[in-house]
């Protein structure tokens, strides 16, 4: 008679047996590239550009493409013979055959005409076994619990992660011939040339600023540097909105839109919020006051400016992103994001000396490197995306210290490295921001004395009233120099300056 143990057996349910999903892999065009780099060695030029040894999903693949680079820099022949005494001794190499397998590669192959399109076939599987490995670090991030990386912080890393495997291997740089990048100069002047301000690049609309510079120019770092009060994120604003209100697009020769004029901008507002921002902008389309804005103090009329100005400023292709203390890598991901998706044309970055560097080290940090470390990345910024990136930068207080408060290079805080970076340096300055408090009568000093002195100021109060210098100290692509701009406080909007040489003559 059976057991009632025996009896109460219930027997395992089979189990449900999926696929084991392996990397994805091609070990016979990984075999047929080295084949036919043995076979003449000018193949290796064709994917030198983008493949590397450890693109290689054989690890013994990737020594051996390794050592055949290594001997073609030197000069040397790379085949079968030449390697062998370097793979004689390797253990892995004698699993599959030992030195007589690089005979069978070369045997193998049989032409090196498709040398590339296997070099891309390679390089595109270990981008997506790298993706694997993205994703499993998310997933696996996203279920641990931890109080110090919260899902922001790993977005932030998901992203960075994925945008240094989308640079891997990009062959868009090198050696060019000079045939083709004098076209590029050529056609850049045709299209300055169609354009009404005459720039190649994107206009300010500052007359006198845009013939000083040509506009700003793609792949540069500029930087706007001032005082507290100087006005730097008025005239950084001032720039967005001109530039935003003039894009025009055209087909490119891909289909996707060009800029023919203007520029679709991102703004990287690290100090003020999108709210102080959009109320700054408003303020200069409508002719309100911001600070009667933020007050609520309007009148009826006031919100009639507003709907007309608001009418004008919906349609404009301008970004905010006012995220606070970020860092480099995450500008560079939501600006090249912001590219796909919309197009790109100005990064506008308020201020410098907010950012965070990329890397994340322990200690007490030295703040000239990290600044060092924020040039550097903003300038690579805009050349990968080929786009000028202005830059909002604060000076130091030794300006306060002169009596000529001018600022020059040696103003900038951490100096050497934005100085050293940046394509353009130029700083805003206001000589009524200093000058505006009245004078009072000094101890022992004379009734007339003071009167001469007042009067001095006030000539000297009518004669700098609402204007605002930009200094030019450094430009790589032409003169340096000062130009005036017209600066309305009330409403922080800075606007050409009309000097009496360009008003008409009175009859």
């Amino acid at each position: 008679m059976e057991s009632t143990a025996t009896a109460r057996v219930t027997p395992l349910r089979e189990i449900d047996v999926e696929p084991i999903r392996l990397p994805p892999s091609n070990t016979e065009a990984e075999q047929a590239l080295l084949g036919a780099i043995f076979r003449n060695n000018l193949a290796h030029s064709r994917v030198a550009d983008f493949l590397e040894p450890e693109h290689f999903s054989n690890a013994v693949h990737g020594r051996i493409y390794a050592a055949i680079g290594k001997l073609i820099e030197r000069g040397q022949l790379a085949n079968p013979v030449t390697l062998k005494n370097l793979f004689d001794q390797d253990g892995a190499l004698a699993e599959i055959g030992g030195a007589q397998y690089l005979t069978r590669l070369a045997e193998s192959a049989v032409t090196i005409i498709n040398a590339e399109e296997y070099g891309r076939r390679i390089h595109d599987l270990y981008l997506r076994r790298q993706l694997i490995d993205v994703g499993e670090d998310v997933v696996n991030d996203a279920f641990r619990h931890d109080l110090d990386d919260d899902a922001v912080n790993q977005i932030e890393r998901a992203e960075q992660k994925l945008f240094e495997l989308a640079s891997t291997g990009q062959a868009e740089g090198g050696l060019r011939p000079f045939k083709a990048a004098l076209t590029e100069a050529i056609e850049l002047a045709q299209v300055a040339f169609k354009r009404d301000g005459k720039t190649v690049g994107v206009a300010t609309g500052f007359i006198d600023l845009d013939k000083k510079l040509g506009g700003l120019h793609p792949s540069d770092l500029i930087i706007a540097a001032g005082r507290p009060g100087m006005g730097k994120t008025s005239f950084a604003t001032n720039i967005a909105f001109h530039a935003a209100k003039a894009f025009r697009s055209v087909p490119g020769a891909d289909g996707r839109p060009v800029a023919e004029d203007g520029a679709v901008i991102g703004f990287f507002s690290l100090e003020m919020s999108a709210e102080q921002l959009a109320t700054r902008i408003l303020a200069e389309e409508s002719g309100v006051p911001s600070d009667r804005i933020r007050r609520g103090d309007v009148r009826r009329e006031d919100f009639d400016k507003f709907v007309a100005a608001s009418t004008r400023l919906q349609s404009v292709p301008l970004y905010i992103d006012d995220t606070p203390a970020l860092s480099v890598a995450a500008l560079r991901t939501r600006a090249r994001r912001l590219k796909r998706q919309q197009g790109l044309g100005l990064i506008i970055v308020d201020y410098l000396q907010l950012m965070r560097p990329s890397s994340q080290r322990t200690g007490p940090e030295n703040r000239v490197q990290e600044i060092s470390e924020i040039t550097r990345g903003l300038k690579a910024i805009a050349k990968e995306l080929n786009v000028p990136v202005l830059a909002l930068s604060q000076l130091s207080r030794a300006v306060e210290q002169r009596e000529d408060k001018r600022p020059q290079l040696a103003d900038l805080r951490e100096s050497g490295s934005i100085e050293q970076d940046a394509d353009v340096v130029m700083f805003i300055f206001r000589e009524e921001y200093y000058k505006n408090r009245e004078p009072k009568i000094n101890e022992n000093e004379t009734q007339d004395k003071f009167n001469t002195r007042y009067s001095e100021w006030q000539e000297l109060m009518e004669k700098i009233h609402g204007i605002a210098e930009i200094i030019i100290a450094k430009q790589r692509h032409g003169p340096v120099g000062t130009i005036k701009l017209h600066f309305e406080a009330e409403t922080t909007k800075f606007d050409n300056f009309i000097g009496p040489e360009a008003l008409p003559a009175a009859y």
